[in-house]
């Protein structure tokens, strides 16, 4: 029960659901593009990041300063998240605001050095 509840309260939030989105989009992601592309506050975009990695929606990796995230849909993922992340994908991969945000992610990574990783 608590992996289910924690799964939920995960998806009840829109940003929430569109950093898994942007993660579907490129394999892995670093936390500094993640806080230039949604624009939110470093605090609240690592929140976000820890409650989707709570319900095991994430995978994260450490590289020197910078913390990578990318889904949890591979090789002994639980069955829960691979179908829920599935599904998430399956519903809303064609709404405008994830095109959108797939958009600036890609104007985001082509910048010879993002913005958001010098600051830090």
């Amino acid at each position: 029960m608590l992996q289910f509840m924690n799964l939920t309260k995960a998806l009840s939030d829109e940003n929430r659901v569109r950093i898994l989105m942007a993660l579907h989009a490129r394999e892995e992601l670093c936390v500094c593009h993640l806080n230039e592309l949604f624009a939110l506050a470093p605090s609240t975009v690592s929140k976000h990041l820890f409650l989707l990695k709570n319900a095991q929606l994430l995978v994260a990796r450490k590289d020197g300063r910078w913390m990578y995230y990318r889904l949890n849909n591979g090789e002994g993922a639980p069955g829960f998240v691979v179908a829920a992340l599935d599904w998430i994908v399956k519903t809303i991969s064609d709404d405008p605001v994830i095109r959108a945000d797939r958009e600036r992610l890609e104007q985001i990574l082509s910048a010879p050095v993002p913005a958001a990783c010098a600051r830090n």
